[in-house]
């Protein structure tokens, strides 16, 4: 099962502070028994909001809101992509996991769609299409 793990920001990641060198090596540590223990696909920690934008569809119709954005707790710090064999197994690494604020903080865990998910409306044709957009990104890397 894979998720996505995501690190929600506050008033300091939206103010662009970078962590300090001992929150970045805890980071660093915790990355590194993640690899070690095959959990990690992937992570990164993001921008301010403030750099960012957002695209509103309403039919037709696409407008685009540039950041920052004022609901600081709806808003994503960083992430990591987990392969891990439950979301309680997701639980229990996260929970090992040093606060990435010092703070208060939270730390969202969501789970990601497999093909199978999605039943008979995800034909064998979008099946293929999909198989080959992965195999085709993964040479990117």
């Amino acid at each position: 099962m894979r998720f996505m793990i995501i690190i929600k920001a506050d008033k300091n990641t939206e103010a662009g502070m970078m962590p300090d060198e001992k929150l970045l090596t805890a980071m660093g540590n915790f990355n590194e028994e993640l690899v070690k223990a095959g959990v990690l696909l992937a992570g990164e920690g993001l921008h301010p909001s403030s750099k960012g934008a957002r695209v509103r569809f309403s039919g037709d119709t696409r407008t685009v809101i540039d950041g920052p954005f004022a609901e600081t707790k709806e808003l994503i710090a960083g992430y990591w992509l987990w392969q891990v064999k439950s979301k309680e197994e997701a639980i229990e690494w996260v929970k090992r996991c040093p606060n990435p604020t010092g703070a208060e903080s939270e730390i969202e865990i969501r789970q990601i769609f497999e093909a199978e998910d999605f039943g008979a409306e995800f034909t064998p044709e979008l099946r293929a299409q999909e198989e080959r957009l992965r195999a085709e990104t993964a040479t990117w890397r």
